[in-house]
């Protein structure tokens, strides 16, 4: 296939160009006329249509996103007893919640 023939089946869109210099020169009766092509236009857009409204819950949901996961009031006592060495964990209590979560 090649570019002359087209694109698949559609037949090729290009037309025939000749170059200016393989024209006839223009005398003084023959004038060569030039045509400006304009752009479409386009509407303007009324900038104070657009509006964003945020509701309060958005404040709320941004503070429940923020906010930590970490219960400190536990998590706090629980790592001082461990760097004191203090905290102890029964091998009944252990051995419990293993039978319990497997037979869950």
């Amino acid at each position: 296939m090649s570019i002359s023939n087209g694109i698949g089946s559609l037949p090729a869109l290009s037309n025939s160009v000749t170059p200016a210099s393989q024209t006839a020169p223009a005398g003084k009766d023959q004038q060569v006329k030039t045509t400006a092509v304009t752009p479409p236009t386009t509407a303007k857009v009324n900038q104070a249509d657009d509006q964003a409204v945020i509701s309060s819950t958005s404040g709320l949901l941004t503070q429940a996103l923020s906010a930590s996961d970490v219960r400190l009031y536990k998590v706090l006592p629980l790592q001082a007893a461990i760097a004191s060495g203090d905290y102890n964990v029964s091998s009944s209590a252990v051995s419990d919640k293993i039978i319990t979560s497997l037979t869950s």
